[in-house]
């Protein structure tokens, strides 16, 4: 190839579309599960998570409620990949071998938003949300500053930790902050530093982004085994919630998240229709009850 500005411009879109093509074929979860919301400073501050706003009898004026500010700040980080290619490689023609390296550039591009969302899920047991607590505690608080009680939102055990989310609102378990998408860039100009003092080209990824905790009582953590009666536990914790004046949220789990170890029995717990009670087929309630989601960032 002869090199110059157009020469490289063609290849630099040859191997974007070869990147574009990993970001596509990347499986990802995070946008059914995470609020994905755009950032235009260093760090959102999301004061108004814990609030669940209902209707009320309107009788005399309107009663005014308070966004509490809970100061649930959320920093932007920076993420990069980048590769080198030799200018000897280009000029003799084999930049084609590259092609494959942009597109598993893509892909892990494609697929990081979901490793930033279900790996934070993961230590969510361990690290703090929007109210003090661990994002699956057993000491949330919940009242209106008269009475508070404690409540849990996950069960202890020593296994592979599953999730049951209920991803049905505009609001969701977790955040997906989004300040710059990831960006393909390169360096290939004579004058850039490693194109004259190394005879290189770099290409690479930008981006600023971040995952973060949303609305606890939204999701259920648990390490015990994935069985019929934890499962059940872990619904009724969920569909029992009520909001700090004490009015139930209507919260229903739709979302069972598993990581690998954990997806043949979460198949057989939601997808047969028949299990085995003392030696005698019976219909299992929980059949196709909710959306098994298999990822491999919770191992």
């Amino acid at each position: 190839m002869i090199i110059n500005s157009a020469s490289l411009n063609s290849l630099f879109q040859g191997f974007n579309a070869s990147f574009n093509k990993g970001v596509l074929a990347a499986p990802s979860h995070y946008k059914e599960v995470a609020m994905v919301v755009p950032s235009t400073s260093s760090a959102n501050t999301y004061a108004w998570l814990g609030q669940f706003p209902k209707l009320r009898k309107w009788v005399g004026d309107r009663v005014i409620k308070n966004l509490a500010a809970h100061g649930y700040v959320l920093e932007n980080e920076l993420f990069e990949s980048t590769v080198k290619i030799k200018r000897t490689d280009i000029e003799d023609d084999q930049y084609g071998v590259y092609s494959p390296i942009m597109e598993e550039m893509g892909r892990a591009s494609g697929e990081h938003p979901d490793e930033l969302i279900f790996a934070l899920l993961a230590e969510g047991f361990n690290t703090a949300c929007y109210d003090g607590k661990n994002f699956f505690d057993t000491n949330h608080p919940v009242g209106d500053g008269e009475t508070v009680v404690n409540v849990s939102n996950m069960q202890a055990g020593s296994g592979a930790a599953w999730f049951l989310l209920d991803t049905s609102r505009s609001i969701k378990p977790v955040l997906f902050q989004d300040r710059e998408s990831y960006k393909f860039q390169m360096l290939t100009k004579d004058t850039d530093e490693p194109v004259f003092m190394r005879d290189e080209y770099l290409y690479g990824i930008r981006a600023r982004v971040n995952a973060g905790f949303g609305l606890w009582q939204l999701a259920f953590g648990s390490k015990a085994d994935l069985d019929s009666t934890n499962y059940a536990a872990g619904r009724t914790a969920m569909t029992t919630l009520k909001s700090d004046e004490g009015r139930p949220l209507g919260i229903k789990p739709n979302k069972l998240v598993v990581g690998p170890t954990l997806e043949q029995a979460a198949l057989k717990l939601i997808n047969t229709e028949l299990v085995s009670e003392g030696g005698v087929s019976v219909s299992n309630e929980w059949a196709n009850s909710i959306e098994v989601v298999v990822v491999p960032w919770l191992e």
